[in-house]
């Protein structure tokens, strides 16, 4: 599916409502990471160059529908003017005649961010007056948040049935061109690594990704329900008793294209302090628990990530918070690095483990989007994609 996007058309002396992802951290006010806010430079940039007005509009935190000085964009808008080296003019609402006015009154090539759009109840809601009253601020609507574009919400669904020009921003078609490649059409072989916690998250991934990859490596603790599935003993790991029947369905179905874990980091309790040694897989003792996979693990794991042209990774290995279980998630992240193919890395967790790996700019691609790319390799059609025209 190939987007059309900000350079398709002609947006010279035109309002471009565009939705960004401006859900950074703060601490005390200030933002601990502008990575969000940098990712969309490149839409912006362009749009002012072109003449047009740019009217960004974001949620951040969760405010539930009232306004909260704790989630407000202003320091957003105070460092997209650095950035930028030019003003922001920021609103004091996202809707409202003030607004309208204000943004009325800018001449092309300026750029305006509204505040919180959750500070509304019918954001989430997709309410369609609070929709209607979003779109009266643009002519075109541009969707530059593949973070949030899995949620129907107003300002990244509801606004597009009141524009004709729907449009993606570069961020938007970077991460559709390169996930929907990966999936419908990977240079082969094609190597998923799925972890996390839980096969309950998942499930619908692995389904999906069964039916396209060369090979399906599972860890983390998601790899204990598969473990005990096949029988063996997993002492206290995590395991989800109610999804064991899933689990022998999902190995019988995948067969010899599933890779799991042939041994672990086992420690005695959920602490970094805790006791812990290597085990082989059907050997976790009593009482202990798998917080990582083991050396040998790591290493069939890289063996197979190295022999392939495409590899997608959507969740650690294991406690990699805790040092000591870091490993085995950073060895996959080393091995994703030192690829010759194409590497997709999706999934909050797994951005946060190359970040944290120092490895995250060997990638080829780091997405944005947390839950929109689990959706994504789930096969699920994204609201905030679909409402958006498509290349004839």
């Amino acid at each position: 599916m190939a987007l059309m996007t900000v350079r398709d058309i002609d947006v010279k002396g035109r309002r471009a409502f565009v939705r960004v992802d401006f859900n950074v951290p703060l601490e005390d006010g200030r933002i601990t990471d502008d990575t969000r806010i940098r990712a969309a430079l490149p839409t912006i940039r362009y749009l002012v160059e072109e003449g047009a007005v740019v009217v960004l509009a974001s949620h951040l935190g969760r405010p539930k529908g009232k306004r909260n000085e704790a989630f407000s964009l202003a320091p957003c808008a105070r460092r997209l003017s650095e950035l930028l080296d030019r003003p922001v003019e920021f609103a004091p609402d996202c809707i409202g005649e003030d607004v309208e006015r204000l943004v009325a009154s800018q001449p092309p090539g300026s750029v305006v961010l509204l505040e919180n759009v959750r500070f509304h109840p019918g954001e989430e809601k997709n309410d369609p007056e609070f929709a209607a009253q979003l779109a009266r601020l643009g002519e075109i609507f541009v969707n530059d948040a593949f973070g949030t574009a899995h949620r129907a919400h107003a300002s990244t669904r509801g606004v597009a049935d009141h524009m004709e020009v729907r449009v993606a921003g570069f961020l938007m078609q970077k991460e559709v061109d390169i996930m929907g490649k990966a999936l419908s059409d990977p240079d082969r072989p094609f190597v998923a690594i799925i972890g996390g916690a839980k096969v309950s998250d998942k499930i619908m991934v692995i389904e999906n990704l069964l039916t396209k990859v060369d090979r399906l490596i599972i860890g983390g603790g998601m790899a204990n329900t598969f473990l005990r599935a096949k029988g063996l003993p997993t002492g206290q790991s995590l395991v989800e008793e109610d999804r064991l029947d899933t689990a022998r369905e999902l190995l019988a179905k995948g067969g010899d294209k599933i890779l799991l874990p042939s041994d672990l980091v086992v420690a005695s309790e959920f602490k970094a302090e805790a006791q812990q040694r290597v085990v082989r897989a059907d050997a976790i003792p009593e009482g202990w628990m798998a917080l990582d996979i083991g050396p040998e693990s790591a290493r069939a794991f890289a063996a197979a990530i190295r022999e392939a042209r495409t590899v997608v990774w959507n969740g650690p290995m294991g406690v990699f918070e805790m040092e000591p279980f870091a490993r085995g998630t950073f060895a996959v992240a080393q091995a994703m690095a030192d690829s010759e193919g194409v590497t997709i890395v999706g999934g909050g967790d797994s951005v946060a483990a190359v970040e944290a790996a120092g490895l995250a700019d060997r990638m080829t691609h780091v997405s944005t989007g947390g839950g929109a790319s689990l959706e994504f390799l789930e096969g699920k059609e994204l609201p905030g994609v679909a409402c958006l025209a498509v290349k004839p």
